[in-house]
């Protein structure tokens, strides 16, 4: 598997699957029920996980995966694996509010290569080509053809003024108290993993996650955000988020442009 072949297939079943979403999201009513950990799941969660894992596996079938849905079937990692949130978002989906997001990326040793976001919702969708540059693409978002891309960079942020990005639904007053440590120009919410894009693409520079996040969640975001020039660290010692740990669950973490002078938390 090369990335010429892989990106191509990882963007059609990001596509596939957001049209999915979209046709339950725009219906008058779907049902909502809770997972073990009392986390939402959705029927639009567990047909865009079929469609993808179908797709992955028929064009991947010697690489691991491990998607959200299927968590609990998943041992050992692997120094190479695929790794899914169908539906990254799933409040924000059911609360009609559009910021949730398809995400599949890749792993090796540790660190996502390749991904792609799409928020099918809010018509945006964001990829890394096979040579590790991240794009965004506009247009009609067809499965099979590729429309205008233009390459994306993480801003040269001024710390006298800064552009935060925090969670939506999961923001408290540790998050707050953190952001406060910097100078602040602007602060936004944002749900599921457009936040790293955000700061992929400069209109954000800082993004501080001090809650519970699972790798599902954060690997392709930061596949988009390192294509641009980003980083993501641990909160704790400052040394990258590593992929492929035991549970699959992330410590708190920090995804910035490298011009933001990081503060302790």
């Amino acid at each position: 598997m090369t990335y010429d072949i892989l990106m191509p297939v990882l963007r059609r079943l990001a596509i596939e699957a957001g049209t999915e979403i979209m046709a339950i999201y725009d219906a008058d009513d779907f049902d909502v029920k809770l997972k073990s950990d009392e986390s939402p799941v959705t029927v639009a969660d567990e047909a865009a996980d079929a469609l993808i894992s179908a797709g992955l596996r028929a064009a991947f079938p010697d690489v691991m995966l491990v998607t959200e849905e299927q968590a609990a079937t998943h041992g050992q990692s692997a120094d190479r694996f695929l790794i899914v949130d169908p539906l990254d978002g799933t409040k924000e989906f059911i609360n009609r509010r559009g910021d949730f997001t398809v995400n599949i990326a890749l792993v090796e040793n540790g660190v996502p290569v390749r991904g792609v976001v799409y928020a099918p919702a809010k018509q945006r969708m964001f990829w890394t080509g096979a040579d590790g540059q991240t794009v965004e693409e506009t247009g009609a978002f067809d499965p099979e053809t590729v429309g205008a891309t233009q390459p994306i960079s993480v801003s040269d942020p001024d710390n006298a003024g800064l552009l935060v990005v925090a969670s939506k639904s999961h923001r408290d007053a540790a998050t707050d108290a953190y952001i406060n440590q910097y100078a602040v120009a602007d602060s936004k919410s944002a749900g599921s993993s457009l936040k790293f894009c955000l700061v992929a693409t400069g209109e954000a520079d800082l993004y501080p996650r001090l809650g519970r996040t699972m790798e599902w969640d954060t690997a392709a975001g930061q596949a988009v955000l390192q294509g641009a020039g980003g980083q993501v660290v641990r909160f704790d010692d400052h040394t990258p988020l590593s992929y492929g740990k035991p549970g699959y669950e992330n410590p708190f973490f920090i995804a910035y442009a490298p011009g933001v002078s990081l503060k302790e938390g």
